[in-house]
């Protein structure tokens, strides 16, 4: 790869929070650590002081987190001290998985990757009929054996441990309850690995097993914890089970309420895929084994997480359970009103440097996206050119040429797949010369892809699944299989009406000077009426003074070495970035000033919710005209 690869690209950023800072510093200070010993003390002491017939903890889990390290330290401490132990795994009371698919089967479908959003779908679902009742006979019964012992002083009262998914559920008034969380990231790794989605049985295909997590699992179970989230009084971040970090449910609010004011970088991710590229690979120090890196995220909010730190010790959360505890404080008051809890943009690349063309895709229309997938949000996309393979002539297609349409594309597509004979797509889809600093926009509706020898930086709506595959280039995907390929899904949302001319004049981002300060200048690169988002450039040659405007701001810096971000109010909470990173900035910070670190100028990707954006794509559980 001969493309210049920046130095000191971050991938493991840590939101540090000093604690003289904080509200009640002493909630980190006593309740806030990074092992097990610390917590299972903790717990045994409060085991001690009990004075009742029982003491019932309930040890509530993800699907994956490895609870049962908890419970067997528990179990450990009861043999050490003569404490009987009776120990109630939530998988006892959960359906089979045949009868699970069976139910689930309207959301699931036959569709190796496309199901229905579960959103009319709660835990109980997943457990048999009068699930706490067998529970609560089971554990009656297992106290009913050892209670003569403990009236007659013989033994100490038992320890009752219901540990799993659903342990709340099933125990809704236990002694003490902690949460076991595992991200979205290491789900899929553990899938990769055999893991199926919670309840159906190991995972025989990767697509389809996300497939059944991101239809089902995760609107189930990630509701859930949400929901509960304040019910339980400790939360265990379970992503390096070696050594977990915990916090007390005070001691997190009280973090997260921190993190709410002020700016932070997710923790990003990487995935590679078939037509994937170098550049990344080498950009974020990637392991050597991985043959490419095809994607990068940072954010996709529903599956990136945060590192936080406070007093030495570093805690994983998801970026939902923020946006939760504290929608207004980051999206603002008139976001919330459109988005709800949900961040509605994301930034991801697309690295093709020394790898291969992208599908020729389209993104489905909203009514589609509703009607036929239960989904809130449709996927508004733009390609912004960030990086190139020097002497190489990158394309990207995008829009229709004069003259043909989507029937003409599918019948060509139909006879390539026929013969086996390739596609010469420029018959029928716009090929546009792509540079660096190029933004091309890509309303749903548009046929387009990236091709090789491009670093894209998509800004989008936070939609990422639905890319309805017209034409593969005859290839099959990393597992031998071939990618699926979406012509139905394809047919019913092809806009014949973008291109060449439409493309040329409204999907080739013109910029347009928007502002100008010192040396410095912000453009207006894509702003339309059918998407979400609006993208501003800005060319940072000395201080440059903003404000949130009561809505987050998000920044990525696409040239340069390094820039910083001082808020006006706390010059303490300053971040600084390097090249390729990006920022989120709440709407809370309110006024603040950037400033190009190192030798000569930057230049940032701006993104915020187009002001003239004023459709609600509200998520399933959250009801109009609600407030945080």
């Amino acid at each position: 790869m001969t493309a210049s690869v920046p130095p000191s690209f971050n991938p493991l950023p840590v939101n540090s929070i000093p604690v003289h800072s904080l509200e009640e510093p002493s909630l980190i200070l006593d309740g806030f650590s990074k092992d097990y010993d610390t917590l299972v003390a903790r717990l045994t002491s409060m085991y001690k002081n009990h004075g009742g017939e029982a003491f019932v903890v309930a040890i509530d889990a993800a699907n994956g987190a490895q609870y049962g390290r908890w419970m067997n330290r528990l179990r450990t401490y009861c043999e050490e001290e003569d404490v009987p132990w009776i120990g109630i795994d939530t998988a006892r009371y959960m359906k089979k998985p045949e009868d699970l698919l069976r139910q689930f089967h309207p959301y699931l479908t036959d569709n190796r990757a496309f199901g229905r959003i579960a959103a009319d779908v709660s835990e109980d679902g997943y457990f048999q009929e009068g699930a706490g009742k067998k529970w609560l006979q089971d554990v009656q019964q297992k106290l009913k054996i050892c209670s003569e012992a403990v009236k007659a002083g013989e033994t100490p009262i038992p320890m009752v441990v219901t540990a799993g998914p659903g342990a709340l559920f099933l125990c809704p008034s236990p002694d003490v309850s902690v949460y076991c969380d595992l991200s979205r990231e290491y789900q899929q790794k553990l899938h990769r690995m055999g893991m199926g989605s919670l309840g159906l049985g190991e995972s025989a295909d990767p697509v389809e097993t996300y497939k059944q997590a991101l239809f089902l699992e995760w609107p189930v179970w990630e509701n859930y914890r949400n929901r509960h989230l304040y019910d339980f009084d400790v939360y265990i971040d379970m992503n390096q089970p070696e050594s977990p970090a915990w916090a007390t449910l005070p001691a997190l609010r009280e973090l997260l309420a921190a993190a709410a004011r002020r700016p932070f970088r997710v923790k990003p991710f990487f995935a590679p895929g078939i037509w994937g590229g170098q550049y990344l690979k080498e950009l974020c120090g990637l392991p050597e084994d991985w043959r490419n890196c095809a994607w990068a995220f940072e954010p996709i909010a529903p599956e990136n997480t945060l590192l936080i730190e406070a007093n030495g010790s570093v805690i994983e959360v998801p970026f939902p359970l923020l946006l939760t505890s504290h929608p207004e404080e980051i999206m603002g008051g008139r976001n919330v009103e459109l988005f709800g809890d949900y961040f509605p943009i994301r930034f991801d690349y697309l690295d093709t440097i020394d790898g291969d063309n992208l599908s020729l895709q389209v993104h489905p229309q909203q009514a589609y996206i509703e009607r036929t997938f239960n989904e809130t949000m449709t996927q508004q996309e733009s390609y912004y050119i960030m990086e190139q393979k020097p002497g190489s002539s990158p394309i990207v297609a995008l829009g229709f040429r004069e003259g043909t349409g989507g029937s003409d594309l599918l019948q060509a597509v139909d006879q390539a797949h026929e013969t086996r004979q390739p596609l010469d797509i420029g018959q029928y889809v716009n090929v546009w010369e792509s540079r660096k600093g190029d933004l091309f926009l890509i309303p749903p509706g548009a046929v387009h892809f990236s091709g090789r020898d491009n670093l894209v930086l998509e800004i989008s709506s936070t939609t990422w699944w639905f890319t309805f595959k017209i034409y593969d280039h005859l290839r099959l995907d990393q597992d031998g299989l071939p990618r699926p390929i979406n012509r139905d899904h394809a047919e019913q949302n092809m806009i014949d009406t973008f291109d060449t001319t439409y493309v040329r004049e409204h999907l080739i981002a013109q910029p347009k000077i928007s502002r100008v300060q010192g040396n410095s200048t912000e453009e207006l690169l894509g702003e339309r009426d059918d998407l979400l988002f609006q993208v501003k450039r800005l060319r940072l040659d000395g201080p440059w003074e903003d404000h949130t405007e009561g809505g987050f701001v998000m920044y990525n810096l696409v040239e340069g070495q390094r820039v910083r971000l001082i808020p006006e109010r706390d010059e303490e909470a300053a971040v600084e970035w390097g090249y390729a990173e990006a920022y989120i900035v709440p709407a809370s910070i309110g006024g603040y000033r950037l400033e190009p670190v190192g030798p000569g100028p930057c230049t940032l990707v701006r993104a915020q919710v187009s002001p003239g954006w004023n459709t609600p794509l509200l998520p399933h559980h959250w009801k109009p005209g609600e407030r945080a």
